[in-house]
């Protein structure tokens, strides 16, 4: 069991983990060994995860999920396969964290009247700027 919050547990079942050879560190073991990991959680069939849960990971990590809602991670910074499991998990609970957090409306306001009055009183300092810029005519010397 993967625990992401106290009400969110995803079960080891739903994830997906294949090892693939990783192009990091590592010298020759890195031709040898499949240290990368590559984990696969179908997030649109995961019992866990709800609907708005779903579009806000969609929109957390829109480059790492596919079109049917799975969830791909690859991690292969590591030079051991047990950290980059590890690291791949972590940043699978980040997501899902993040897409816990339901983000606040915002209200809309009206701007107050001396934010009105300074607004005008700017446009017009900068529209007599730039008229004194102008060429002068002959009638002004």
């Amino acid at each position: 069991m993967l625990k992401i919050t106290n009400t969110i547990l995803i079960d080891d079942d739903e994830i997906d983990e294949s090892f693939i050879r990783s192009s990091g560190p590592g010298g020759q073991n890195v031709n040898k060994v499949s240290t990368a990991v590559q984990l696969r959680f179908d997030a649109k069939s995961s019992p866990a995860i709800t609907e708005t849960m779903l579009l806000r990971m969609g929109q957390i990590a829109s480059h790492l999920m596919t079109k049917d809602g799975v969830l791909i991670i690859t991690a292969e910074s590591h030079r051991s396969q047990d950290r980059n499991r590890a690291d791949a998990r972590d940043r699978l609970i980040e997501i899902i964290q993040k897409a816990t957090i339901v983000p606040k409306r915002r209200k809309p306001t009206k701007p107050t009247y001396s934010s009105k009055l300074k607004r005008m009183d700017k446009k017009t300092q900068r529209g007599t700027t730039k008229k004194n810029r102008s060429k002068v005519s002959k009638s002004d010397y």
